[in-house]
């Protein structure tokens, strides 16, 4: 589409002639999604469409206990640390950003008193300056005031390098001002296209200045509150057992009238998706099951049960595959796949490109994961205008049998290929999962006929995904060849999920593996696109870049994708719950109620 034609759109809809939906009907019917066509309109000046509440209950509480059970139970509850989903979706049942994503991809107000448009003054011109105007008359449940001075702080807690933050990337760039008590200025330093970054969603939680000012930087990690969270949300903390349980109670004077409906809310943590699905889909014990990365065939017999459903909600998350670019089996300066060394075989591009074709996404879809991961080799996938149309799924082992053997990597009477006595001999690991471990299957067999030998490592999903800096099992450690997890993409927006690939957000001793770079690629020409993608207002242009970037990354084989992984999850069927697939799985649980 030209940028006369969306002009002209666009006046339309300002002028009334043509509704929110024909706009972006139009614009799906050119590659550009839901989410993507709302920015757009939010852009210029067109406020988001709110849908209308779908709430019912007319008082607070009542509702009983809400049972949700995480088989992969929350290890932290401060936000600015929770570098697992588990984790950031604990967090949000205490903790609230300014803003959250809906399924459609519109920012609903959480406590902000309103989204920032340049129709309310909010966004400036320029595109360098976003007002924030704060609820009034919220209180933490400690019963302190939150205002402004609260939001500041969270943007010099975040930025600090050395309170090691995981949200650092979406504040260390910016300056934060408040204007009043009630008004907060985030300033760019030069025009941003995607300004809703900063304190909304699942990097927007909000942690109080009153508890947590005296451990900011070197002192983060000693705050008792990181495991004792004293929020501005629906439900207030009761109790907490790492891994396992998280409890908390209805918050009587939330900022919401008659929300929340639950009396209590409980997260349950442990055993496997399976085990999740059936205690929602089967027996009913639960209400909620999160992350049911279970074999379709699996989750539709459950259904049967009559218990419950399920619901699959699309998004941007991606099970993917990487290849380490350090050496995880050498120590420099105390610290194991450092960016002083290169991985010994991985280094050799032609090693990497017959890895890619020793893995059959298609079987990986078809007799895994259906309806709940179709294949793809893309990293960035979705919204529909970032998705690359350059990278072809291609599994072929002969092929793969003749990149080894022309690069001089010759099969040894164990039938393992080496070259100049390093042998073609891989650790890859994942967490412990039905999905996973048969997806790990599938490639070592193939592996196995190149002269490639594959030793499968399984981690405890609950040690894998911690966020415990001293723990050598973390996937933000990576101290194996190869590895494979699911990344979420917690906006609609690829800015914060293509961080995987610039040099300076490598995860490192460091910065207590808290970087998003888990391979550890240094790269100028990603991390020039990167920049490129920050300062570029034509959304056309910066979709052009972004797909550049997600492309340099597959055909360099530093990741690839393996399948999509919308959310899919288990509710009890008399549950009202909205899941955005942009957001965190808790973000709207203050409107989640039952039918009567």
């Amino acid at each position: 589409m030209k940028e006369r034609e969306l002009r002209g759109l666009i006046g339309k809809v300002k002028a009334g002639k043509l509704s929110r939906r024909g706009f972006v009907q139009a614009m799906m019917a050119v590659g550009i999604g839901a989410p993507a066509a709302g920015q757009i309109l939010l852009s210029s000046g067109v406020a988001m469409a709110q849908p209308a509440s779908t709430y019912k209950p007319t008082k607070r509480g009542g509702g009983g206990p809400l049972k949700l059970l995480w088989w992969q139970g929350p290890t932290l509850l401060n936000p600015h640390f929770a570098v697992g989903t588990k984790d950031q979706d604990g967090s949000r049942l205490f903790y609230e950003p300014l803003a959250a994503w809906d399924p459609e991809g519109n920012l609903k107000p959480k406590l902000a008193a309103e989204i920032p448009t340049k129709e309310n003054g909010g966004l400036s011109a320029d595109g360098l300056t976003v007002t924030w105007k704060l609820k009034q008359g919220v209180t933490w449940h400690d019963g302190k005031p939150f205002t402004a001075d609260d939001v500041v702080f969270n943007w010099e807690y975040a930025k600090d390098p050395a309170t090691a933050a995981y949200t650092i990337a979406s504040y260390q760039d910016v300056m934060v001002e408040k204007a009043d008590q009630y008004t907060v200025k985030v300033k760019f330093k030069k025009p941003t296209p995607f300004w809703a970054d900063a304190f909304v969603g699942t990097r927007g939680m909000l942690i109080p200045k009153h508890l947590f000012v005296d451990y900011i930087g070197a002192k983060s990690r000693d705050a008792p509150t990181n495991l004792k969270p004293v929020g501005t949300g629906p439900y207030m903390f009761k109790d907490f057992k790492p891994g396992d349980l998280v409890t908390g109670v209805m918050n009587p004077n939330y900022h919401q009238a008659n929300k929340p409906y639950f009396d209590t809310v409980e997260m349950k943590g442990g055993g496997d998706a399976v085990s999740a699905a059936r205690a929602v889909l089967q027996t009913g014990e639960f209400d909620f099951a999160w992350n049911l990365q279970v074999e379709d065939e699996i989750l539709t017999r459950l259904e049967k049960g009559g218990k419950g459903r399920v619901s699959i909600t699309p998004g941007g998350n991606i099970e993917f595959f990487l290849m380490n670019t350090t050496d995880p089996w050498t120590e420099v300066d105390g610290e194991r796949a450092s960016l002083k060394t290169k991985h010994p075989t991985l280094s050799d591009p032609e090693v990497r490109k017959a890895l890619v074709l020793l893995v059959d996404n298609k079987s990986i879809q078809n007799y895994i994961y259906g309806r709940t991961g179709p294949a793809t080799r893309n990293f960035l996938y979705g919204p529909p205008r970032f998705d690359s149309k350059n990278n072809p799924i291609e599994f072929n082992i002969d092929k793969a049998n003749d990149i080894l053997e022309k690069a001089g990597w010759k099969k040894g009477s164990d039938g393992i290929r080496a070259k100049d006595g390093k042998k073609l001999k891989f650790v890859y690991q994942t967490s412990i999962n039905q999905p996973r471990q048969k997806t790990q299957a599938i490639i070592k067999q193939a592996a196995q006929k190149a002269g490639i030998d594959i030793e499968l490592k399984s981690v405890t999903a609950s040690v894998f995904f911690s966020s415990d800096v001293a723990n050598p099992d973390t996937y933000t450690k990576f101290y194996s060849d190869l590895e494979m997890y699911t990344t979420t993409m917690g906006q609609p927006d690829p800015g914060t999920h293509m961080l995987q690939f610039v040099s300076w957000e490598a995860a490192t001793k460091a910065n207590k593996w808290q970087g998003r770079n888990i391979t550890r690629w240094q790269s100028p020409e990603a991390d020039k696109l990167y920049r490129e993608t920050e300062a570029e207002l034509d959304p056309v242009k910066r979709a052009a870049s972004f797909i550049k970037l997600n492309d340099l990354a597959v055909q360099n084989q530093i990741v690839m994708g393996i399948v999509q992984r919308p959310t899919v999850s288990a509710q009890a069927t008399k549950l009202n719950c909205q899941i955005s697939g942009w957001d965190n799985n808790t973000s709207d649980l203050s409107d989640w109620f039952k039918d009567a």
